[in-house]
């Protein structure tokens, strides 16, 4: 496998990675504001003491690629993005550790997509979360990564169940404002302190308004 786990550690381990980041569940009548609320938890630093007390460990075993085994199932290679895209930010937030494995979780969630574990997967939320490294990924063919992301968001956003359609559609929005800055500036200016990047006047102006799309709170 590649790891000093067995396998019944492998699902159990997968398996916590997801209860804890989807507290839905699997269920497809949640209310759309309690839907809402998850995710502004996930996405605005609500879950970053639990990440950090529960998953750390976890964490820097993901980014050491330790768990790259998990990529052998759908759900496990879901659980590995999640490792390696969104407890970082936790983890690691406010230094260049939070995006360092930004690369490795683009390639699990391209592969992904080309190979069918994307469409197995079938929640909106567990979609959505997948193909998250599309936009957060700098560096070469960006655009058209999120122009793919745009694309796969229109598709959740139509499939999904009908009082959580607003919600996704606003994620469609979002990604929007995320090629735009990217159109316009090539990478997340956001991320320019603290990777010690020089600012151009552009990104300056726009850093200086602070608004910015990874920020804005998933609602409809």
């Amino acid at each position: 496998m590649g790891d000093d786990m067995t396998d019944s550690n492998d699902a159990r381990q997968i398996g916590e990675v997801l209860d804890f980041w989807f507290p839905e569940g699997r269920a497809l009548d949640i209310d759309p504001d309690r839907h809402a609320e998850l995710w502004r938890w996930r996405m605005h630093g609500g879950a970053d003491g639990a990440i950090a007390a529960r998953f750390g460990p976890l964490t820097e075993r993901g980014a050491a690629g330790g768990l790259d085994h998990w990529s052998a199932t759908p759900e496990g290679r879901l659980a590995l993005i999640v490792v390696l895209d969104q407890f970082p930010r936790s983890l690691w937030r406010g230094s260049a550790r939070a995006w360092a494995q930004d690369t490795e979780a683009l390639a699990q969630a391209e592969a992904g997509l080309d190979n069918g574990d994307w469409t197995a997967l079938g929640l909106s939320w567990f979609q959505i979360t997948f193909t998250q490294p599309l936009g957060h990924a700098e560096g070469p063919e960006h655009l058209a990564r999120i122009d793919r992301l745009i694309a796969l968001r229109r598709d959740i956003a139509t499939r999904a169940p009908a009082p959580l359609r607003p919600l996704y559609a606003s994620l469609v929005d979002q990604a929007g404002q995320v090629r735009r800055i990217i159109a316009s500036f090539g990478r997340h200016p956001h991320r320019n302190a603290i990777l010690g990047r020089r600012s151009t006047p552009e990104e300056e102006a726009y850093l200086e308004k602070g608004a910015f799309p990874h920020q804005r709170v998933f609602r409809g």
